[in-house]
């Protein structure tokens, strides 16, 4: 069985010369704004990047249909390296890994900003998505050894600081437009400040390793079963989470007729309501309970879903996206804290299967609703989403992992 209690031992660097087990709790909250810092720096980079879309597809002269091809560049990159990001983490460490990463994360969002051409625009984005995926693996760990020294519950903070990061990079990205900067110096200037909260923070990272195996297994062993009923919920919800990022702006704009400026009233409304649970969501867990967290999470789901559809005029709609704002919030990080736990599977092994299952409900999410769309009606697709949120609270209830 693999205990994370093996992470105590290692000494801490920096000011405090004890195992990471004797330092002061001052010193274990300089650890958690360090791994929050990565995180917020990982959202800044994928914000920065959404933000300029509109101008790299006018710059380039592209059509939304070859945009749309070429966008599937990213997650091309990243499943690609999934197969091998967490056994990268587990032999060189997350620190390590995630060092290297975030710099080529940084680095490749940078050269989005030169590409004068489709193929060289997707070939920057398959990069942008293989150290994406990369980075995404490395930081979670580090939140999961984090959590270990805490003992409590914190990954939910650490992914409303992503979040956090996508308002920044979103405010950042209209501040930039109004100067008439490109979008080459615009994410130059990000990366800037990325490798700045690098400097300044990755000497307090956990420098913990994996503690070998005596048993040899094979490169594409067969998952634990857990981890991949783990890996099921976080498909609903982030298919749930995909199809609010890409089509709530065009439910209000098609569906609910929002005059002008509030057709973003929906995505915005979404956007607070996520990062504000994600705050609030370790406390919660820690009064409730990871099951009635997720169950409730579920619930609230389908419940903004199904109103929207019911109810398709502004103010409903707002508060119902809201709903599914808070219900989305905390899913995702409570499955990557139960998983970077796992018994039996190194955390970054554990959270490249959660989050490869999971990672599939993003990429097919938001097609399938086009599809549906096309067949039926956008709010007949929405009502089909709706349902996953009742799943995840009926799997909760049924999967031993999650207590």
């Amino acid at each position: 069985m693999i205990d994370l209690k093996f992470i105590t031992k290692y000494k801490a660097k920096g000011k405090y010369k004890k195992t990471y087990g004797n330092v002061k709790l001052s010193y274990l909250n300089r650890i958690r704004w360090a791994v929050s810092s990565f995180y917020f720096g990982m959202g800044l980079c994928f914000a920065t990047w959404a933000s300029r879309i509109p101008d790299i597809k006018t710059a380039l002269d592209l059509s939304s249909g070859e945009l749309g091809t070429i966008l599937f560049a990213v997650p091309l990159g990243q499943l690609l390296i999934m197969p091998f990001s967490g056994k990268l983490v587990t032999r060189f460490t997350s620190y390590k890994i995630l060092i290297a990463s975030c710099f080529l994360y940084a680095v490749s969002m940078t050269n989005l900003g030169l590409a004068t051409n489709s193929w060289q625009l997707s070939l920057g984005l398959f990069f942008f998505g293989l150290f994406s995926n990369l980075t995404n693996i490395a930081v979670n760990t580090q939140g999961v050894y984090t959590e270990v020294l805490f003992k409590k519950t914190i990954m939910s903070s650490f992914h409303g600081m992503w979040s956090f990061a996508g308002f920044t990079g979103a405010l950042i990205g209209l501040a930039m437009l109004a100067l008439k900067l490109s979008p080459y110096h615009h994410f130059l200037i990000v990366a800037a400040v990325v490798f700045i909260l690098m400097l300044f923070n990755y000497k307090f990272l956990i420098k913990a390793k994996e503690i070998p195996k005596k048993e040899t297994k094979k490169m594409f062993s067969k998952p634990d079963s857990a981890l991949l009923w783990l890996g099921v919920i976080g498909f609903c919800c982030m298919a749930s989470e995909g199809v609010m990022f890409d089509w709530s702006g065009v439910y209000f704009k098609d569906v609910i007729n929002a005059p002008g400026p509030l057709v973003i009233l929906g995505y915005t409304s979404f956007m607070i309501t996520m990062a504000g649970g994600r705050f609030l969501g370790d406390g919660l867990i820690l009064k409730f309970g990871r099951k009635k967290v997720i169950q409730i999470s579920g619930c609230l789901i389908s419940i903004g879903l199904f109103t929207a559809v019911a109810f398709p005029y502004v103010i409903p709609a707002t508060i119902a996206f809201m709903f599914v704002g808070v219900g989305v919030a905390t899913i995702v990080p409570t499955l990557y804290s139960i998983a970077g736990k796992n018994p039996t599977v190194p955390p970054g092994e554990a959270l490249t299967i959660v989050s490869s299952v999971s990672f599939l409900g993003f990429l097919m999410g938001p097609p399938v609703i086009g599809y549906i769309a096309e067949l039926s009606s956008l709010r007949f697709s929405f009502a089909f989403i709706g349902i996953f949120g009742f799943l995840i609270a009926f799997m909760a209830s049924r999967i031993k992992a999650i207590q």
